[in-house]
């Protein structure tokens, strides 16, 4: 919990310069959020967990009947509400929670999203636990999150642990490709899709669909 908290914090301090960003590979990211609509149906209940500032979220919610956008840093959220109060949808609604925390309630969706958001929890079989429960029977959990295992080596084993300990980056979870796929297998989920959406270089950040058996 503690180190839950100082991620949350750690966001929160990042949120303006999070907000000022550019999307680094536009027309990979178009293509994500073009196949993530392909398999939304209009009817459709749709949670996103890590929304950030809401940028994916104000730009998918308008197809589909509920979506609820949810991060774990308050100021995150905040910035999403205003871009929101810009653009008003009526089906979009952000919350400040994880899957964790949404996982006791009794509400279930017919999608989960996850896009850069599985190598940033702390227990990952659990995070994927809590997503197979958040979803009806035979939901998706659409996902495209950084596989570090599969980047290089000097990223994973010495800058990353540095910037940890100096409190210039969060919880950061190492695993494969090949591994993040057996950890949702593992959770009760089919792997129907995979895809790769990068528009240049080599793609370390796979768009995985999964449906909940």
């Amino acid at each position: 919990m503690i180190s839950t908290a100082r991620d949350a914090r750690f966001w929160d301090r990042a949120s303006e310069k999070y907000a000022r960003s550019t999307i680094k590979d536009q027309a990979g990211y178009e293509r994500t959020l073009e196949r993530t609509r392909e398999l939304l149906p209009a009817h459709a209940s749709v949670l996103e967990l890590g929304c950030g500032t809401g940028t994916t979220a104000l730009r998918l919610a308008e197809s589909v009947q509920r979506y609820l956008a949810t991060d774990i840093a308050p100021a995150m959220i905040a910035i999403a509400q205003q871009k929101h109060e810009a653009n008003p949808l009526p089906s979009l609604a952000f919350q400040v929670a994880t899957a964790e925390t949404l996982a006791d309630e009794a509400e279930v969706f017919d999608a989960v999203l996850g896009f850069n958001y599985l190598h940033l929890v702390h227990d990952l079989p659990a995070t994927l636990r809590a997503v197979h429960g958040l979803l009806a029977p035979g939901g998706l959990f659409i996902s495209k999150t950084a596989c570090l295992g599969d980047m290089n080596p000097l990223i994973r084993l010495l800058l990353l642990p540095v910037m940890r300990v100096a409190g210039l980056a969060p919880t950061v979870v190492v695993f494969d490709a090949a591994g993040l796929e057996r950890e949702i297998r593992a959770a009760g989920f089919e792997i129907v899709l995979r895809e790769s959406h990068a528009s240049k270089g080599k793609d370390t950040r796979p768009f995985i669909v999964a449906r909940r058996k």
